[in-house]
């Protein structure tokens, strides 16, 4: 038996129209017929499996495999029931599935398989496996989306299922089920007045489908949680499968990328790109988070808002509890280096100031842009009692936003030559804290000092102060 492999990643949207009612609107038709072309190239690969990981498939505990031979149901669509009903009758692998779910628990990840008569179908699986599947001879398997997982866990899934696509020599086409922007009509429309809903919207979705074009997949997924906090509704993770279809092709940024067709449903983005594995050219590999292999149950699921048990947004629940000096816009002297990527300064100074060819970083620490949360948990309320909190996940958002700074100044962490850090806590912490700069900045090299103080303006545990040569 030969190695499997993914001979074909496909980004397809999520929407009924384009099964139910394409004519209604030229652009809905422009969708439709590139699903068909699609559909087309997948058949002529001769794919043996199509894999989909879809955004309507949300799930809470681990993630969710369908498992059922021949799950066959109406799909109705709870905001487009207008539109009509899909009936369905999918050919789904279920011993692949099986094999996945074995695969994930052995690199430490919670998931478990579906089969239940009548268990629905979402709507994005159930428009993909339409349109791109007509005939239903191709096996499919179906993996919902968990909304807490972060980009480790959602790595080592991918990993996972390459683990058993390799092991049985599959000829598998990956597909991520997603619209780009989400940001939808919040009334009825006529169809022939759709339209990308914002201006901002538009144009990160062509800045996106420009690197799609041009393979860069993972420098879609690098850029996923800035990208996020502009282009969405903060509640959601709009990127998460831009992860899994990165992981599932190693986390290149040279594949031969192709826009088949992008245009509104509903004042959504949607697009058909078709990626294929075959080098571009145009980028080498740039995989530059930590590559991990097993997932151990931590979630540093940055930049993104959720809510509790009773409705209330956890960023603002956390944030009521703790205290901080008032936020300050960040001063633009000569030299100074800005960014909306992270976060305002409690104080009037910039972000980073350029002086000849250095540049000094004003103190980081892991506070959140937009939100103000902090990763991790604060380290006091805002009675100044003490919390419980993560130092390891705290010092990663440290390290991600030197990384934003650092980047806005046309720079790179390699240039760093000096950090000064300052811990709270030295003795609960120096050990979470060293472990992490060991995975992250210690492979740079930059010359260290930590510090124990008393306290910080803000109620967090760690800051660093940064230092870079930017010659030669």
């Amino acid at each position: 038996m030969s190695e499997g492999e993914i001979v074909a990643s496909f980004v397809v949207p999520v929407h009924p129209h384009t099964v139910l009612a394409p004519e209604q609107n030229p652009g809905w038709s422009r969708l439709r017929a590139a699903m068909d072309e699609a559909a087309n190239t997948i058949k002529e690969l001769e794919a043996d499996l199509l894999i989909i990981y879809s955004t309507t498939w949300p799930s809470i505990i681990g993630h969710q495999l369908q498992a059922d031979p021949n799950p066959e149901w109406v799909m109705v669509d709870h905001d487009f029931h207008d539109l009509g009903s899909i009936h369905y009758s999918f050919n789904i692998d279920a011993q692949f599935a099986h094999a996945w779910n074995q695969a994930n628990h052995e690199r430490g990840l919670q998931s478990r398989c579906v089969n239940y008569k009548g268990f629905p179908i979402d709507v994005g699986s159930v428009v993909a496996l339409t349109l791109l599947n007509p005939d239903n001879i191709i096996p499919a398997v179906i993996v919902s989306s968990n909304v807490y997982a972060n980009r480790s866990e959602t790595t080592v899934m991918a990993k996972a299922c390459l683990d058993v696509v390799k092991s049985t020599g599959r000829k598998a086409v990956a597909i991520t089920a997603m619209s780009l922007s989400n940001r939808m009509f919040t009334e009825f429309i006529e169809a022939g007045d759709d339209r990308i809903h914002s201006l901002k919207d538009d144009e990160w979705n062509r800045k996106i489908l420009e690197f799609l074009s041009e393979g860069r997949l993972e420098d879609v997924g690098q850029l996923s949680r800035t990208i996020q906090q502009q282009i969405r509704v903060r509640k959601v993770v709009a990127f998460k499968p831009m992860w899994w279809l990165s992981a599932m092709n190693g986390n290149r940024n040279d594949l031969t990328g192709q826009v088949l067709a992008y245009e509104a449903i509903h004042g959504a983005g949607g697009a058909v790109v078709h990626l294929d594995p075959t080098p571009s050219g145009q980028g080498d590999k740039e995989y530059d988070e930590d590559d991990v292999e097993y997932f151990h149950g931590e979630r540093g699921v940055l930049d993104t808002a959720e809510t509790n048990e009773n409705g209330e947004d956890i960023v603002e629940a956390m944030e009521s509890k703790s205290s901080g000096p008032e936020l300050w816009e960040p001063t633009k002297a000569e030299g100074s280096v800005n960014t909306e990527s992270a976060p305002k300064p409690v104080g009037a100074y910039p972000h980073a100031r350029r002086v000849g060819d250095m540049l000094f970083l004003s103190g980081v620490g892991p506070r959140q842009p937009g939100t103000n949360a902090i990763p991790g948990g604060p380290i006091h309320d805002k009675e100044g009692e003490p919390m419980d909190y993560d130092i390891k996940a705290q010092t990663h958002a440290v390290v991600e936003n030197v990384r934003r700074i650092v980047e806005e100044a046309g720079a790179s962490m390699e240039q760093i030559v000096d950090v000064t850090t300052f811990l709270v806590d030295m003795k609960r912490d120096f050990a979470g804290y060293n472990e992490v700069w060991a995975e992250t900045l210690g492979l740079v090299g930059p010359t260290r000092t930590t510090l124990a103080i008393d306290a910080l303006p803000t109620p967090i545990a760690v800051e660093m102060k940064v230092i870079l040569h930017l010659g030669q």
